[in-house]
């Protein structure tokens, strides 16, 4: 079993690594990452997210949602969507491999409604099949990253399940609403869809995780946040752009999925906070909504 990369491993060291989905997959999941730690312990914040697929290479921990409660990590899991920053804590270094579900990769996989699975976290072997401890397995065993990439992308596509009729077309209309919009309303998207609003709530509900006005707020945080970090914007105009009531409303939405201030953003952030901005800048490779996000 590896424990030794990226090459720069020395003490301390805290590193994260991108790769692109292939284009024909770029609607059902967001890019792969390794994320290495080589600290005894260490413990950081994930902004609220889509669900995410994660392989424990080595390391354990545990993770703490926005409302407290909290969760030991199996070494194949799946993090539901957050609508909340999330405190994990790795109790040895780590490596793990991990991929981001877009709402058609979430359906495709078989996965129940993902409002059940808002802030929690499953089994992915006792939930999905004994495949994913071969899976597990192998990425243990080889050594080079990009060959596990490679197979992770086969064995993933080897999962998908086709999609019903009309679903692509209801997400690229929610995904589109969300990503195009500063602050999305709710009627727009209904309109834009054709759908009636109950039908767009069970959409949301059943591949997003939350109904539209909850989605709507998180994206914001998101967009803003990024705008933050990458753009160098001022927090004050960002706050005036958004339609939110005040600075204190800005600075609470901001801390709620973010897990930092707009002062922090911009000033402290966390090892993970810095890093994760990389994947906003993969423009035009990988779905809008997983790039803001």
């Amino acid at each position: 079993m590896y424990h030794n990369y990226p090459d720069n491993t020395e003490e301390g060291f805290v590193g994260l690594r991108y790769w692109v989905p292939p284009e024909h997959l770029r609607n059902f999941f967001g890019s792969v990452y390794l994320f290495t730690v080589k600290r005894p312990q260490y413990s950081d914040l994930t902004r609220a997210d889509m669900p995410q697929l994660r392989f424990m290479l080595s390391g354990s921990g545990h993770y703490t949602f926005h409302d407290g409660r909290e969760a030991a990590t199996p070494k194949v899991c799946m993090v539901g969507p957050t609508m909340g920053a999330t405190r994990f804590q790795l109790d040895s270094p780590s490596v793990v491999f991990g991929t981001s579900f877009l709402p058609l990769g979430w359906m495709a996989l078989g996965c129940e409604s993902a409002d059940r699975w808002i802030d929690s976290i499953y089994d992915v072997i006792a939930t999905h099949g004994p495949q994913f401890q071969d899976m597990l397995d192998m990425m243990r065993a080889e050594r080079d990253p990009d060959i596990i990439v490679e197979r992770l992308w086969q064995f993933l596509e080897s999962q998908l399940r086709p999609i019903p009729a009309g679903v692509e077309t209801a997400v690229a209309a929610i995904d589109a609403w969300l990503s195009d919009e500063s602050s999305p309303q709710v009627d727009r998207l209904v309109a834009a869809s054709g759908l009636s609003a109950r039908q767009v709530a069970r959409t949301t509900n059943r591949l997003y995780g939350a109904p539209p006005k909850l989605l709507a707020r998180k994206y914001r945080a998101l967009r803003c946040a990024s705008q933050i970090v990458i753009d160098k914007k001022s927090w004050v105009d960002l706050c005036e752009e958004g339609t939110f009531y005040d600075q204190p409303h800005f600075i609470r939405e901001i801390k709620q999925f973010i897990g930092l201030t707009p002062h922090q953003l911009m000033n402290d952030p966390t090892d993970v906070a810095r890093l994760t901005v990389q994947r906003r800048a993969l423009t035009g490779l990988v779905a809008e909504i997983n790039r803001i996000s």
